[in-house]
């Protein structure tokens, strides 16, 4: 299996449980491991026979920005959700964390994965 992977997405969204979170946006920050073959790309060297990072990234950007849940695990279920159905990525790994959400820690967060790894 090999992986395509983008690091330390940071993206504003709206997050969080308390009211005063819900009033304004804070960062969180995503690193994402995807399932991929790239023996076909890398024969043909055509971005068509690969996974798009810069696709999936837009993607992810697009949602989160317009999202506004509770909880970081809910986002991360969800985004997992966008990847694996509409970019046919057959396993993924999501680093979701919260920036300055814990006083002393860098961030906060959870790391899933999901699907079935080849």
């Amino acid at each position: 299996m090999d992986v395509v992977y983008i690091k330390e997405l940071q993206i504003e969204t709206v997050i969080g449980i308390f009211d005063w979170e819900r009033k304004i946006k804070q960062t969180v920050c995503l690193d994402l491991e995807l399932a991929n073959d790239n023996r076909l790309a890398a024969k043909n060297d055509a971005i068509d026979d690969t996974l798009d990072y810069k696709s999936v990234a837009k993607r992810i950007i697009s949602f989160v920005e317009q999202s506004s849940f509770q909880l970081v695990e809910t986002l991360a279920e969800e985004i997992a959700k966008i990847v694996l159905e509409e970019f046919q990525v057959p396993w993924l790994r999501l680093r979701l964390g919260k920036t300055g959400a814990l006083r002393g820690a860098v961030d906060v967060g959870v790391v899933i994965e999901r699907g079935e790894k080849n």
